[in-house]
């Protein structure tokens, strides 16, 4: 059977991460959304998502497929209903269509199939702050999934460890006199990452492949340092992507950061009100600010945004993607997407400026910048150019 994965209802609640990937793309736990699909499957899946970034993420088409809500985040017996449906079935859960099998992709109409119920309970990211909010509860699937059977690596000597049976870590990493303490949730390292010297942290925690934790960091759970990132200093309850920066001292906290991100040294992001309030937050979808229901919230950050050194941002803050913020003051809590500024206000970050700096940004990293990667940066900027003429 063919798997495709599709955007949904919820597409645009979850901007600015979902302007430059599907949804499918998001980082919960350990692993994307699609990625956990694949394991669970035992097959590779596809994405159906927005034209302009069909290119770089295709979806594959056979004579029989299963699609897919990509907003809801699966677990074995959500992908044992999905491989058992049959053409002409689709999957109900609170009353809305998850998951449909079809032998004819130009039938749309779903009222015609029978309807499957889903007994069981699933998480759904509907907003930015659920990557954050729901991380601890996918990081505890997605460990038991990746290590299921396996046994770990040892743990060094000289790393001090709280429940090492909670503990996993993958050939090639490196660890260096630090403590871990997984009694609240699982502590996994990825393959060939590094934690140096004097870092604490707390369970659940996930360190991706290739990525680092600088010395003395402080990282409290529920956190997820994606691939190829450098972090340091305080972390609390974050999700970064991949291929991201907050490599020095500073606070971050019920934050989310897209790829390609920097934040400069001693940035902090705010995660409480001072009066206790519930955190608003900007919503694309609206374009306007919504009451999360959350009195912690921090930074949403989009990809390739990067911000100096000492920058401040409030509760609640939501900058776009390829966003340059520069200087000691507290931006706006919506700096908007292609933005560069400082306290004396923000001007337009032109296409051609943004695209070399982004090429740059890869290239340190051995990474191909490609021209789907300019084209969606390309289309973004056209898209965004309303909240920034606000």
């Amino acid at each position: 059977m063919n798997y495709i994965l599709f955007d949904g209802s919820v597409r645009n609640a979850l901007l600015p991460f979902t302007y430059t990937r599907p949804v499918a793309g998001i980082r919960i736990g350990i692993l994307t959304v699609r990625e956990k699909w694949d394991r669970l499957l035992n097959n590779t899946v596809s994405v159906r998502t927005e034209k302009y970034l069909s290119a770089k993420f295709p979806e594959v088409i056979q004579e029989e497929n299963v699609y897919i809500d990509a907003s809801f985040l699966p677990d074995s017996a959500l992908a044992d209903a999905v491989q058992n449906l049959k053409p002409g079935e689709v999957i109900i859960y609170n009353g809305l269509e998850i998951a449909y099998c079809t032998d004819d992709i130009s039938d749309k109409d779903l009222s015609r199939y029978r309807k499957k119920e889903y007994p069981g309970t699933l998480q759904r990211l509907e907003n930015t702050y659920d990557i954050f909010a729901k991380n601890a509860e996918e990081l505890r699937k997605d460990f038991e999934l990746l290590t299921k059977g396996r046994k770990s690596c040892p743990i060094p000597e000289g790393v001090q460890t709280i429940a090492p049976e909670n503990i996993f870590i993958e050939e090639g990493a490196q660890l260096y006199f630090s403590t871990l303490n997984a009694s609240d949730g699982p502590i996994y390292i990825g393959k060939d990452s590094l934690v140096m010297e004097g870092c604490h942290i707390r369970g659940g925690f996930a360190l991706g492949e290739h990525s680092v934790v600088k010395m003395g960091a402080r990282i409290y759970g529920a956190t997820t340092i994606g691939p190829h990132c450098k972090v340091g200093g305080e972390i609390n309850n974050s999700v970064l992507f991949a291929y991201s920066n907050k490599g020095h001292d500073g606070f971050l906290g019920n934050s989310v950061l897209g790829e390609w991100c920097n934040v400069g040294a001693d940035t902090n992001s705010s995660n409480m009100k001072n009066n206790y309030d519930e955190v608003k937050l900007w919503n694309y979808a609206t374009g306007e600010l919504e009451n999360t229901g959350l009195q912690f919230c921090g930074l949403m950050m989009g990809d390739y945004s990067k911000c100096g050194i000492n920058t401040m941002f409030n509760t609640g803050t939501v900058v776009g993607v390829n966003v340059n913020i520069y200087g000691s003051w507290l931006p706006p809590n919506f700096v908007p997407d292609f933005s560069w500024g400082g306290d004396d206000g923000f001007t337009e970050y032109r296409l051609p400026k943004a695209l070399v700096t982004a090429q740059r940004a890869s290239l340190r990293r051995d990474v191909d910048f490609t021209e789907e990667d300019a084209r969606i940066l390309g289309y973004v900027y056209e898209a965004t150019k309303k909240w920034r003429e606000q």
